[in-house]
C-alpha cells in the first residue's frame, strides 16, 4: 500500500469537495469577527472611562480576553464540523466537547475577571467620592463570589466530560460530613470570619479591645481563619475568628466623642468661693471651642473629702483623635487651675491635722 499515494488522493478529494470554500469562509468570518470584537471592546473601554459607573468599566475590562477566544473556539469548531462531514475522521468527534469545555472555561474566566474588576472599581470610586468604604467586606464578597463561580464551572466541565455530577455531589456530601467533624475548628473560624464580614463590628484600621481577653490594638488584616491585630507595643496578635463570636469587643475608633471626667479638690477654708469656682468653670467649658456643648456637661460640688472639698467635671470633647484630645484636656485643666487661683483659693493636697491634748496639771 502506497501511503504517499493515499495521502495525495485524500488531499485531492478533499480539495474537490464543495465544502472547502465554506471552511475558508468560516475561518475568514472568524478572523473578521475577532478583530471587530477587539475593536468594539477598545471603543467601549474608552467610552466607559467617561462614565461614573464602575459597572461598565469592569464589564469591558473582563470581556477583553475571553470574548475573542470564544469567537475562535466557535469558529474553529464550526469549521471542524464541516471537515468532519467530508472526512468522517473519528478524532473530530471530540471537537464539540472540547468546544463546550472551552466556552465554560472562558465564561468562568470572564465572570471571575468581572468580579475582581468591579470590586476594585467600587472601592476606588467610593474613595474618590469621599464615601466610607469597607474594603474588607468588598474583598470578602469578591472572594466568595469567585469561589462560587469556580465550583459551578468545575461541575459544568465534569458534566460536559461525561462524569456523573449527581453521584459526585452525593459522595461530596458524605465526605463533607467527615471533613466537617475533622475540621470543626477551621469551620468555626470560617463562620466567625463570615460573621465579621456581614456584621462588621470592626474593619481594617480600627482600634479595638476586648475586656474579656487581653486583646487591644489596630486591626491590620481579616482573613477567613484569623484576624491580625497590631498591639500598641507593635507586636502582632493573631486571633482566631471563632473567638469573636464569644467575647465582647469594644471599638473606640467609632466613638462619637472623647470624655473628660475629673475630680478636683480645694481646701476646706475656700468653701465660701466654691460656688463661684464651679460657676466659672462651667462657663469656661460652655465657651471652650473644643468642648461639645450638645453632649452632657456637668460641673458640681460633689464631696466633702478627707482633706478637700471636691467638685467634678464631666464633659466631652469634639475631637476623637487621641493625641489632640490630651492637648484639649490639658488646656481645660490649666484653665480650671487658673480659675481657682483667681478666686484666691488653692487646690488641696492630702493633709493631716494633729490635735495634741494639753497635759494634765500635776499636783
Amino acid at each position: 500500500m502506497d501511503i504517499k499515494a493515499l495521502s495525495v488522493d485524500f488531499i485531492r478529494s478533499f480539495l474537490a469537495e464543495p465544502l472547502v470554500p465554506q471552511v475558508f469562509v468560516v475561518l475568514l468570518v472568524t478572523i473578521l469577527s475577532s478583530f471587530t470584537a477587539k475593536f468594539l471592546l477598545r471603543r467601549a473601554g474608552k467610552i466607559a472611562l467617561l462614565t461614573s459607573s464602575p459597572l461598565d468599566d469592569a464589564l469591558v475590562q473582563a470581556a477583553k480576553r475571553p470574548v475573542p477566544i470564544v469567537i475562535w473556539l466557535v469558529g474553529l469548531s464550526f469549521a471542524a464540523s464541516l471537515v468532519h462531514k467530508v472526512t468522517g475522521a473519528a478524532i473530530l468527534d471530540s471537537v464539540p466537547p472540547i468546544r463546550n469545555l472551552g466556552v465554560i472555561i472562558c465564561l468562568a474566566w470572564f465572570l471571575m475577571r468581572f468580579i475582581g474588576s468591579i470590586s476594585l472599581n467600587i472601592i476606588e470610586s467610593q474613595e474618590k467620592k469621599g464615601d466610607v468604604t469597607d474594603p474588607t467586606t468588598v474583598d470578602a464578597l469578591s472572594k466568595l463570589s469567585r469561589l462560587t463561580v469556580f465550583m459551578i464551572a468545575i461541575l459544568l466541565a465534569m458534566q460536559n466530560l461525561g462524569f456523573s455530577v449527581s453521584g459526585l455531589l452525593a459522595a461530596g456530601g458524605i465526605g463533607g460530613i467527615a471533613v466537617g467533624f475533622a475540621a470543626k475548628d477551621l469551620l468555626a473560624n470560617f463562620f466567625g470570619g463570615l460573621t465579621i464580614y456581614l456584621d462588621r463590628p470592626f474593619s481594617v484600621g480600627d482600634w479595638i479591645r476586648s475586656p474579656d481577653k487581653e486583646i487591644e490594638g489596630t486591626v491590620e488584616y481579616i482573613s477567613w481563619r484569623h484576624t491580625r491585630i497590631r498591639a500598641f507595643n507593635k507586636n502582632p496578635i493573631y486571633v482566631p475568628n471563632a473567638l469573636f463570636t464569644t467575647i465582647v469587643v469594644e471599638n473606640p475608633t467609632r466613638m462619637t466623642n472623647r470624655r473628660i471626667k475629673e475630680t478636683i479638690g480645694i481646701r476646706y477654708e475656700d468653701i465660701n468661693v466654691m460656688s463661684a469656682i464651679v460657676s466659672d468653670v462651667k462657663s469656661m467649658l460652655q465657651n471652650h471651642p473644643e468642648i461639645d456643648t450638645a453632649q452632657t456637661l456637668i460641673v458640681n460640688f460633689n464631696t466633702f473629702g478627707p482633706s478637700s472639698l471636691d467638685f467634678f467635671i464631666y464633659t466631652f470633647t469634639k475631637t476623637r483623635e487621641w493625641i489632640y484630645y490630651h492637648e484639649v484636656k490639658q488646656d481645660v485643666l490649666l484653665k480650671v487651675a487658673e480659675i481657682v487661683k483667681q478666686h484666691s483659693a488653692q487646690i488641696a493636697f492630702p493633709t493631716h491635722t494633729v490635735h495634741i491634748e494639753p497635759a494634765a496639771p500635776t499636783r
